[in-house]
């Protein structure tokens, strides 16, 4: 199975820790070593943020920003390449070509942010397709896809599973709210609905789930399904 994992900024390093990076490279090697093809696209977190916010107090402009938080995303991936040792590409692709090279000589490819004005929630999707995965997980720091935003309302409704086309609908819907907790961002939800990969949204605050997830489809997160498909793959219905 060939899987793409966005790790979320905030979930792999709320702070500048050791902790949870290696926690998540333990689940990434014990995948490889299982015959898992992998590709990982980290965020910024709470880093980018705080550069950003001060960035933009200095008087830097969008595009300024943008490079920023790219910049810190990939400061981010190398921690996750350290700690992944000779698996992963020695330093994050900068873009998809170079991400998919690495996949087709065999090592981890550990991407950041790849182009201004477009988010790693985009570059994970894009990713997926461009390297054809089966399997798209957004480890996140929300537990799923609710049908409103879940910090502003307390009776949102978390789905189980739903299609990549109600994704794009409700994603749309929340982005409509300026500062909703969407659990991907629009453009990363309309490629999930052009490439067909299946795709889950789950709590990545723990790392053996994510691990899980994959392995077996078994999570409390949200499986986005793309049109027409319902049976869960192979490698699942033999667990």
């Amino acid at each position: 199975m060939r899987v793409v994992v966005s790790i979320g900024g905030s979930v792999l390093v709320p702070s500048v820790s050791s902790e949870r990076v290696r926690t998540y490279a333990d689940a990434i090697e014990s995948l490889d070593a299982d015959g898992y093809t992998l590709g990982t696209v980290v965020g910024g977190g709470p880093t980018a943020r705080e550069y950003i916010g001060a960035a933009r107090d200095l008087g830097a402009n969008e595009i300024e920003l943008d490079q920023l938080g790219i910049e810190v995303t990939r400061l981010n991936a190398r921690l996750l390449i350290a700690a992944l040792d000779e698996r992963a590409a020695p330093t994050p692709p900068e873009d998809y070509e170079t991400g998919g090279e690495a996949i087709r000589r065999g090592d981890i490819p550990v991407m950041g942010g790849v182009v201004a004005g477009q988010t790693t929630d985009a570059v994970s999707a894009a990713f997926a397709e461009y390297v054809n995965a089966d399997l798209l997980v957004y480890a996140t720091s929300v537990d799923g896809v609710y049908d409103a935003d879940p910090s502003e309302n307390g009776d949102a409704a978390k789905f189980d599973e739903m299609r990549a086309d109600g994704l794009v609908d409700l994603i749309a819907d929340l982005e409509m709210d300026a500062g909703s907790n969407a659990p991907v961002d629009l453009l990363a939800a309309k490629i999930v609905q052009r490439s067909g990969i299946r795709t889950i949204v789950l709590d990545g605050d723990d790392p053996e789930g994510v691990e899980r997830a994959i392995r077996t489809g078994d999570h409390d997160g949200t499986d986005v399904l793309p049109a027409g498909v319902n049976d869960p793959p192979a490698e699942w219905a033999d667990r």
